[in-house]
């Protein structure tokens, strides 16, 4: 499932890309710090889900463009739609423990927990009715797992699979956020347009924010500064500053058809990338920064599924057809 490495000339298209046995629907760089050098990245196709450990010339000089090690390939059996990494994931230790969950076209999460040698185990987790739009790891301990459904339901489930908390919502829940400056909040976004960070030990909303407009198809909340949360909505991307107002401080139309995916840049609190709709000739990811007018990167190939951004570098990932796509952003 690893595959050629090859590097791309050109500031519009990827910096790298690495070949791939599927169609990408989902790709996500670790957050956390694994122990290791290089950077933990997992992604799933129709049947698979690959974890790799990554490395590029932009942090250690001694790899020639990108260094791309594929550690495992998991059997999945089913389409993985999103995918969420654990804070418990380590390679320094031995026994190295890789776990991660993933949500798939039967409505089912799976928490996937491996040693990489001979102990694998998969929890399959059922309670939502509907298809799982977007899963989280509690990102300090990692002993939790928060979801969201086009049931109209955000759901918190512990590794055994059992649920600890609902919230029920008033449209599809789109994206679910856990904030490790903040790990008693839950933040909510729904299709409708709205927003709500959610008290975990009340279970009550504390806190909306309102798009003023719809579908609200992903939203972000952002790592390197907490108060910051963005989303994309319709054609348009939104940014809110949680302190001001419920409403916008920022919006501008960023995709023709529709965008998809909203992601903050892990270690630049001004960075973020938005993509457009899977499938659409012209649907590009474009990286935007708050300093500057207009996009300042512009992906001229089509994108599959998934965006992620690496978590030290300015540099994403997108998924795609049997290939993975990464875009370094020049400051």
């Amino acid at each position: 499932m690893g595959g050629g490495v090859h590097e791309e000339a050109g500031n519009r298209g990827p910096s790298y890309t690495v070949t791939c046995e599927d169609y990408v629907h989902v790709v996500e760089f670790s957050p956390f710090d694994s122990g290791s050098p290089g950077s933990l990245l997992a992604y799933g196709g129709n049947l698979f889900v690959v974890v790799a450990v990554c490395r590029f010339q932009e942090e250690d000089l001694e790899v020639e463009g990108l260094e791309f090690n594929t550690l495992r390939v998991f059997h999945h059996g089913v389409r993985v739609d999103t995918l969420a990494w654990s804070p418990e994931s380590r390679l320094d230790k031995l026994p190295q423990v890789i776990r991660f969950c993933t949500a798939a076209a039967d409505n089912k999460l799976r928490l996937l927990t491996s040693d990489l040698k001979d102990s694998h185990e998969v929890k399959e987790i059922e309670g939502h009715s509907s298809y799982i739009n977007h899963l989280v790891f509690e990102p300090v301990e990692g002993k939790q797992i928060a979801s969201v459904s086009d049931d109209h339901t955000c759901r918190v489930w512990d590794l055994d699979g059992k649920e600890t908390a609902l919230f029920k919502l008033r449209s599809p829940g789109m994206s679910v956020c856990w904030h490790p400056a903040e790990v008693l909040k839950l933040m909510v976004a729904e299709k409708r347009g709205t927003i709500r960070f959610y008290d975990l030990l009340s279970q009550q909303a504390i806190l909306s924010l309102d798009c003023g407009q719809i579908p609200l198809m992903s939203a972000d909340w952002c790592l390197a500064n907490s108060i910051k949360v963005g989303a994309v909505v319709g054609t348009d991307w939104v940014i809110w500053d949680v302190t001001r107002s419920s409403y916008p401080q920022r919006k501008k139309p960023c995709h023709v058809d529709r965008a998809r995916l909203f992601r903050w840049s892990r270690a630049n609190e001004n960075l973020f990338s938005t993509t457009g709709c899977p499938g659409k000739i012209n649907s590009q990811l474009l990286v935007h920064h708050l300093g500057h007018p207009q996009p300042v990167m512009i992906g001229s190939s089509s994108v599959g599924g998934g965006l992620s951004w690496h978590r030290s570098l300015p540099l994403c990932v997108t998924g795609g057809d049997r290939k993975l796509s990464f875009w370094m952003t020049e400051m």
